[in-house]
């Protein structure tokens, strides 16, 4: 590791010297190695004294060995505010991190990003939903950005893959661990497909208070941020709310007036959030509507099932009277159209058209 990273980590790693105090050292005497070389009397003109002798006391390398040999894998790197791949969107928010810890493709970084958020505990509806509007949205070149949470989380990383765009996973762990542990397998596919990122210091566990300030940089990353389902206590409201003040669109699904995980939808709605129907909605709100997406949504529209399906759920049988085609033959064509994120499975053996 060179001095120059060294000094970034170190500074970073000051005890009570917080990302606003890190800027004014900034601000003031230049970068890292320059602050570890300005005597404590000038340091405490700006931080507190405790602060500025803790600085002035310098910093041990050998502290910074377990960052070195993570770093000696090709895929992990890190990014200073200095930094040219540094996520310029997060330059605009109010309290950006001073240096980001990275897994993956760290070019993806500065890409268009659409958020999308909401309920851990998400209907399979919802489920779909994510996948389906991050899969279009991806087509359309907007990566998307997520917290790698169960359910609409996981499921926005997986449709944002499926995409030539990709797909960003802030987590509010250090990236030696994998939180939560089910979505293992996610997280090897995002570090070898898409990203994932940091601000916290290896060996950082998942924390209450981390999330929050997780939230921040995924809203801060963004152009716009879709909440898809949330309750009115769900943490995805926090991200909204951060999208707003930084001046990000913020965009919602509507659900069942009865489902308590559209309740946070609605309420965003009534707020000012953009009630949308499809990733259209998003993308022309955007100025990132394609015509590589339309001739891609012209496709599905075209496909001779959807004739058959409408948009009210249906079962099997009743489909198979429609189309006049056996339940074998529905069944292959509905799990390609799952998995094009057109249909939706529901309880009791229904589909449902998505798009």
């Amino acid at each position: 590791m060179d001095a120059a990273l060294g000094s970034w980590l170190a500074l970073n790693r000051i005890p009570g010297l917080g990302n606003e105090g890190q800027r004014r050292l900034l601000q003031t005497f230049g970068a890292p190695d320059q602050i570890f070389a300005t005597p404590a009397h000038s340091l405490k003109q700006v931080v507190q004294p405790a602060v500025a002798e803790a600085i002035a006391q310098g910093w041990n390398e050998t502290a910074l060995e377990p960052v070195a040999t993570w770093l000696e894998d090709a895929l992990n790197s890190i990014v200073t505010l200095a930094d040219p791949d540094y996520p310029q969107a997060l330059l605009n928010i109010p309290d950006p991190p001073l240096l980001l810890y990275v897994k993956g493709r760290r070019e993806l970084l500065n890409r268009p990003v659409l958020a999308i958020v909401g309920s851990r505990n998400a209907t399979p509806q919802g489920l779909s939903n994510a996948e389906a509007f991050a899969q279009a949205a991806s087509t359309a070149g907007l990566c998307i950005a997520s917290g790698m949470a169960h359910g609409v989380d996981a499921a926005a990383h997986r449709g944002g893959l499926r995409g030539p765009a990709s797909s960003i996973a802030v987590v509010g762990t250090g990236l030696d661990k994998i939180y939560p542990a089910a979505n293992r397998e996610l997280a090897h596919q995002l570090a070898q497909e898409g990203v994932l990122i940091s601000e916290f210091d290896l060996g950082t566990p998942p924390l209450a208070a981390n999330f929050p300030r997780r939230n921040r940089i995924i809203s801060g990353l963004s152009l716009g941020c879709l909440v898809v389902e949330a309750s009115l206590q769900s943490g995805s409201l926090i991200t909204a709310r951060m999208a707003l003040e930084q001046g990000r669109e913020v965009f919602a699904i509507p659900g069942s007036i009865h489902s308590p995980q559209a309740k946070g939808c609605h309420y965003l709605i009534k707020q000012g959030a953009k009630l949308v129907e499809s990733a259209q909605d998003i993308l022309e709100e955007l100025g990132q509507f394609t015509s590589a997406q339309t001739a891609q949504s012209n496709v599905k529209e075209d496909h001779p099932l959807f004739a058959h399906l409408g948009f009210d759920p249906t079962d099997l049988d009743s489909l198979s009277q429609r189309s006049g085609l056996t339940i074998e033959a529905l069944s292959a064509i509905l799990l390609q159209l799952e998995l094009n994120g057109d249909v939706a499975t529901l309880p009791g053996g229904l589909y449902q058209r998505i798009n």
